[in-house]
């Protein structure tokens, strides 16, 4: 089967390549900028932005199914960025896929779509969309699921969304590192009572199940039309985990914290200061974040577990080893 795969440079997009390829695909890899990683592959590339359909409709011709993972992630940012790359972008893959008639398509979501700023415990899929948002990254991803769920049509396209949770494992170039970073800077606070659970997801645990769903999705099945929640269906501990990671990259626990209340109060003040000076970059702390990091975030994967057979193949203590292997071999910055 040939399969695009939007984004395909990044963290999660890269193990789905390589995922799909040793299952035996014929990938093409869309990327904004030339990557060597897929001439050792000896994949085609297209280079262009998902915002240009005439770039995407070339990228999608004679594809069998669009793994649609290219975004813009961040806590904070412009509205007109987001809504432009995840919204306006995702769209134009559906109508790409729609014109050169690609029978599937499946969209890399996030759990964060259903994010009211309470706490999200053992949430299924039947959560609504908030009415309200904190930040502009949930909600331009929310209106991006929406559109793909309506595009299920078993006489045209065949789509389905999936949330993984908190994506880690050895190459991640964003979630461990900025961990770190703020660590080493002495900037990172434990925000809240520090007892709250969340649910994460190893890479390739992530993309297996991307391409799982991708193979289930058949017009008489539930997956189309439907939205999944990923995790590695095993809450840890936020912080526990948090000081787990620190510790293997040779830095102390954290030892300093905030309240929930003041983490919000002080987001609060920092985006109104940000919004009034025009500043460039992301305030050090957001309402968004200090829910993330104070709420309870886990997941029931029932459905991804009945609809696709999704499991995840490789466990927290496994993936921790991986990740432990993969920080003492890199080199010190």
């Amino acid at each position: 089967m040939k399969a695009l795969v939007t984004g395909a440079n990044g963290f999660l997009g890269f193990h789905l390549v390589e995922a799909l390829v040793d299952r035996g695909y014929e990938v093409t890899a869309m990327t904004r900028k030339p990557d060597n990683r897929f001439e050792r592959l000896n994949l085609p590339q297209v280079h262009g932005d998902i915002r240009n359909l005439d770039c995407l409709r070339t990228a999608c011709e004679g594809q069998q199914i669009v793994f649609h993972t290219a975004a813009i992630s961040g806590i904070w940012g412009p509205w007109k960025l987001y809504h432009s790359v995840n919204t306006i972008g995702t769209k134009n893959v559906i109508q790409a896929c729609l014109q050169e008639n690609v029978p599937r398509l499946v969209y890399t979501s996030s759990p964060s779509v259903t994010f009211n700023g309470d706490h999200q415990i053992n949430q299924d899929e039947t959560a609504p969309y908030p009415k309200h948002w904190l930040c502009n990254y949930p909600h331009a991803k929310a209106l991006a699921e929406r559109a793909v769920l309506s595009a299920n049509d078993p006489g045209e396209l065949l789509t389905c969304a999936l949330r993984p949770h908190l994506i880690w494992g050895p190459g991640d170039q964003h979630l461990i590192p900025r961990l770190i970073q703020k660590a080493r800077s002495g900037k990172l606070r434990r925000v809240g009572d520090g007892r709250n659970l969340v649910d994460n997801i190893y890479v390739t645990n992530a993309a297996d199940a991307h391409v799982m769903a991708g193979e289930a999705l058949e017009a008489d099945s539930p997956v189309a039309g439907s939205a999944y929640f990923l995790s590695q269906d095993d809450p840890v501990n936020c912080w526990d985990w948090i000081n787990d990671v620190l510790a293997m990259a040779g830095l102390p626990r954290i030892r300093k914290s905030i309240s929930y209340y003041w983490a919000y109060k002080l987001g609060q003040a920092l985006e109104t200061l940000h919004d009034l000076r025009g500043a460039d970059g992301e305030p050090r702390m957001t309402r968004f974040l200090a829910a993330q990091l104070a709420k309870n975030h886990y997941f029931d994967i029932s459905r991804a577990k009945n609809d696709f057979g999704y499991y995840p193949r490789i466990s927290n203590s496994e993936g921790m080893k991986q990740l432990e292997k993969s920080l003492h071999s890199a080199p010190p910055k």
